[in-house]
């Protein structure tokens, strides 16, 4: 189910080039929202499903109340402020486009298309060098941090024998469930970064590390790419994995296994 916006025609200023930071011009708006509205439909009532004139009110304000020089940057913060500030839209397709560039050659329009949908991930952390426990907390930090992340639950922190014959200290392990707006992909870039600021050294695999962070499952999507496979592969047979994530949710049901965590 998906509620449509068209042409929504806002006078802003945004762009690389001083005048256009100083003169107003046309941006043209196109969303996509999906949108359980079985309800809203069967009882004619607007408070279950999302009142689009609310919408396209705040994409308007966030739209004149900034200034970027990317319809890059316009297109992701529009789509942004809706997700944050309407629960029932599950996913946007948001289409910033921008008539009058200042081009020297005939065009029509030049676009930006962003894509938000809201998923549950579950995240395996782990540390075995230094302050772990230090480590642990600025990782779960970092993470409520990245706009589009919301940490909703963290286990308790378990201390585990190391894994893989490589390294020599024991870990301090923990699992975060959170729900986020942003990709796979765009959520392991962070999650790089969050690693990187927290010390850790990529040198020999599962060799001691201060912080390592997994995705072990993205809702229930499946992905099979060089640098990310999820589910992970091998969180089956890892206690360090299973034994926190069930302190975070012990019913979740593992789709690639049909059973629940619990009877793992």
């Amino acid at each position: 189910m998906k509620i449509k916006i068209r042409g929504l025609e806002i006078n802003a200023c945004h762009g690389v080039h001083g005048f256009e930071k100083q003169t107003p011009q046309r941006f043209v708006i196109d969303a996509d929202l999906s949108v359980d509205f079985y309800e809203a439909a069967k009882h004619d009532d607007l408070n279950k499903t999302v009142n689009y004139s609310a919408v396209c009110s705040l994409i308007a304000k966030t739209v004149t109340e900034n200034c970027f020089n990317l319809i890059e940057s316009l297109a992701y913060a529009c789509a942004f402020a809706v997700m944050e500030n309407f629960a029932t839209v599950s996913k946007i397709t948001l289409t910033v486009k921008k008539p009058d560039a200042p081009l020297k050659v005939k065009f029509d329009s030049v676009e930006a298309e962003a894509e938000l949908e809201r998923n549950t991930v579950y995240l395996s952390l782990g540390s075995s060098m230094g302050d772990r426990a230090a480590y642990l907390d600025s990782a779960v930090d970092k993470l409520k941090a990245v706009r589009g992340v919301k940490v909703e639950k963290v286990s308790e922190y378990m201390t585990t024998e190391p894994y893989g014959g490589v390294a020599k200290n024991s870990f301090l392990n923990c699992a975060a469930k959170i729900k986020t707006l942003i990709s796979p992909e765009q959520l392991l870039l962070e999650i790089h970064r969050i690693e990187k600021e927290c010390r850790r050294v990529r040198d020999k695999r599962w060799d001691d590390r201060t912080l390592d962070i997994d995705i072990i499952f993205f809702g229930n999507k499946t992905v099979r790419e060089e640098n990310l496979i999820i589910p992970h592969p091998d969180y089956a047979n890892r206690p360090f994995v299973t034994e926190p994530l069930k302190n975070v949710e012990p019913e979740l049901f593992l789709h690639d296994r049909n059973i629940y965590l619990k009877d793992l």
